[in-house]
């Protein structure tokens, strides 16, 4: 693993679960981990409700735009955790892939969001300690 690791988070529209989790682990761990986020399928804007779940932790996610994978992004990372997208991620030997099974926030209100925002912090919280101890 780099000096910097780097974390790519994919989801199908990256426009909740990964976008949520990629703000969690860029607040947690500043610029001592670099992270991506990317969807197989991304929406047009990120999911209002996630934006509001996100606020409520202090965590301005508003300003991202969901981003389409790329084999690049894939190959750039230390590690990959997938989401739901199940075999659209490109697999490469000596990455670290974790599949996070989350319920997919689109279209659920506020209260099922929280709860999927409180399990990914977390899995995010984990992973931060497993990777910079």
């Amino acid at each position: 693993m780099t000096a910097t690791p780097t974390v790519l988070f994919v989801c199908v529209h990256n426009a909740g679960r990964s976008q949520m989790a990629a703000g969690y682990l860029q607040h947690l761990a500043g610029d001592r981990i670099e992270v991506l986020s990317a969807g197989s399928e991304p929406k047009d804007r990120i999911n209002p409700v996630a934006i509001d779940a996100m606020a409520e932790e202090g965590i301005d996610i508003a300003a991202n735009t969901p981003k389409l994978l790329t084999v690049d992004a894939v190959r750039e990372s230390d590690v990959v955790i997938t989401m739901g997208c199940g075999d659209a991620c490109p697999i490469f030997p000596g990455k670290r892939y974790e599949d996070w099974e989350l319920d997919d926030p689109a279209g659920r209100g506020i209260d099922d969001v929280r709860r999927i925002r409180d399990d990914i912090r977390d899995r995010v919280e984990t992973l931060l300690s497993e990777l910079l101890g």
